[in-house]
């Protein structure tokens, strides 16, 4: 059995495991909120004939996927990016609702305003989950603990919503413990705990290990936190590449990355899934033009550029490609990302299979403000 800590008590420094505390983060104070079902909740809760039931946000009956599954339809296994039909499948009563993504950036507005009460150093994963340093905070509170169970306390009380948290001395540890007492819970692995915990849990559930990656370490007898942590440096970084050295070190509870209060964009994209499976070349074409429109609208309003255009096609047997191209300099115009777009659909038509599924991708994003003049590198 794990040991069960204090849940207002914050931990001693100098009672830590120094191989768990690892470098400099004995001084840090992470917090990871994540929000319990967060599109599904705020649907429930906006809609009193939805409380109780199975729902899954997004998609249809025919068509689509999941995009987020209340707790109630999660007990017949529906998950976040299943198709729907096969959730249906799963779970015969599913309510499927459209998403009002208006409606939940603005819940998630309020939730950050909330965080930012206690610090700046809030790191977004998405609408409904963040990283915080609480080290140094606004309201000048020891306990990380006593923070994380009033920010949980206050987001009930202005948005009638629950949320989980996690607390830990780093991120990695910090993500696990939000999962841990899931829905509407609060975890604490203290520096003397992470290296134990971590020892106990599958791969598979560690945050940065996806399925494939999970199967490859399962093929080398890599199946727990101790599997992995027996395993040298020198293995790891020459089957995991780059990753290997992030694996050596959070197997033994260690996890040097900062919460980085303006996290850097990497990509701008959105795709659709449509009713009836396109066939003929125009049907993509005018298909695209709705997605390459929220892509430019984002571009515009943002002030991104960028240099990589991505065209993802999912056909109906759900196999999917990716096709893309990288110029010189940023895409310019909605024009110009369509053209590039087109090119790149082509010359996968005629299609084995109908397509169900295209998204635009943007990537390579360009630093330099739009309208700032570039000086051009002559070859002499």
């Amino acid at each position: 059995m794990l040991p069960q800590p204090d849940p207002v008590t914050e931990p001693s420094a100098e009672t830590a495991s120094a191989d768990a505390i690892g470098f400099a983060a004995r001084q840090r104070k992470i917090i990871h909120i994540d929000m319990d079902a967060f599109y599904a909740s705020v649907e429930q809760r906006d809609n009193p004939e939805l409380r109780g039931k199975p729902v899954a946000v997004g998609g249809s009956r025919e068509r689509g996927v999941v995009a987020a599954a209340s707790y109630e339809a999660r007990t017949f296994g529906v998950r976040s990016a299943m198709p729907s039909i096969t959730a249906k499948r799963m779970c015969p009563d599913l309510i499927f609702v459209k998403p009002r993504f208006d409606v939940y950036k603005a819940v998630s507005l309020q939730i950050r305003a909330i965080f930012a009460e206690h610090t700046p150093l809030i790191e977004p994963l998405s609408l409904d989950e963040a990283y915080l340093d609480v080290t140094e905070n606004l309201q000048g509170i020891a306990s990380a603990t006593e923070i994380a169970q009033a920010i949980r306390a206050k987001i009930k009380a202005e948005t009638n919503l629950t949320a989980s948290a996690g607390v830990s001395y780093n991120k990695f540890l910090a993500k696990l413990a939000s999962d841990h007492r899931k829905p509407d819970g609060l975890f604490v692995i203290t520096p003397r705990m992470g290296a134990d915990f971590v020892e106990n849990l599958p791969v598979g559930k560690f945050h940065g290990i996806g399925p494939a990656t999970t199967a490859k370490m399962n093929r080398y007898g890599i199946h727990t936190g101790a599997d992995l942590r027996a395993q040298s440096l020198e293995f790891l970084c020459s089957h995991f590449g780059k990753s290997g050295s992030f694996y050596y070190w959070i197997s033994r509870g260690v996890d040097e990355r900062r919460v980085h209060a303006d996290r850097v964009r990497k990509s701008v994209g959105a795709e659709n899934t449509f009713m009836t499976d396109l066939i003929e070349i125009d049907a993509a074409r005018a298909a695209l033009i709705p997605i390459i429109e929220k892509v430019w609208r984002y571009c515009e309003t943002s002030a991104t550029r960028a240099r990589t255009v991505t065209l993802k096609v999912k056909y109906a047997d759900f196999q999917q490609v990716t096709r893309r191209r990288t110029g010189e300099v940023p895409v310019a115009s909605q024009a110009e990302l369509e053209r590039f777009s087109y090119a790149l659909l082509e010359p996968i038509f005629p299609v084995r299979l109908g397509i169900r599924l295209l998204g635009v991708t943007l990537s390579s994003i360009d630093r330099d403000p739009p309208g700032q003049e570039r000086q051009l590198t002559l070859a002499l």
